[in-house]
């Protein structure tokens, strides 16, 4: 199947995650899981974790503010989803598009 609209530009990763999944403690059972794209890992690591404006995360990225707006407004919702419900959060991309962005910086 053929994707519609714009092809999606390519995001600059300057460091991937150090593991691919949190999971909560104390919940019986096999939780369920929710995803975050790498692209939503790097909007959250520069915005909340090192405290840079929307437009100093998008020139990093190489993309512009509207869509670091987006993708941090969806990444915080899968967060919150996650802890909320006490889901896991897997992070993940395609090991080819992080290797490629993390090599070209």
């Amino acid at each position: 199947m053929r994707r519609r609209g714009r092809p999606k530009k390519n995001r600059v990763v300057k460091q991937g995650p150090s593991i691919s999944q949190f999971s909560p403690r104390g919940k019986p059972g096999r939780p369920d899981e929710v995803y975050l794209g790498i692209d939503g890992f790097e909007t959250i690591r520069l915005t909340d974790y090192l405290g840079l404006s929307q437009k100093a995360a998008a020139d990093s990225m190489g993309v512009s503010q509207q869509t670091v707006s987006r993708i941090l407004k969806g990444a915080r919702r899968i967060i919150a989803e996650a802890i909320v419900k006490g889901k896991i959060i897997r992070i993940q991309d395609s090991q080819e598009n992080l290797q490629n962005n993390i090599s070209s910086r």
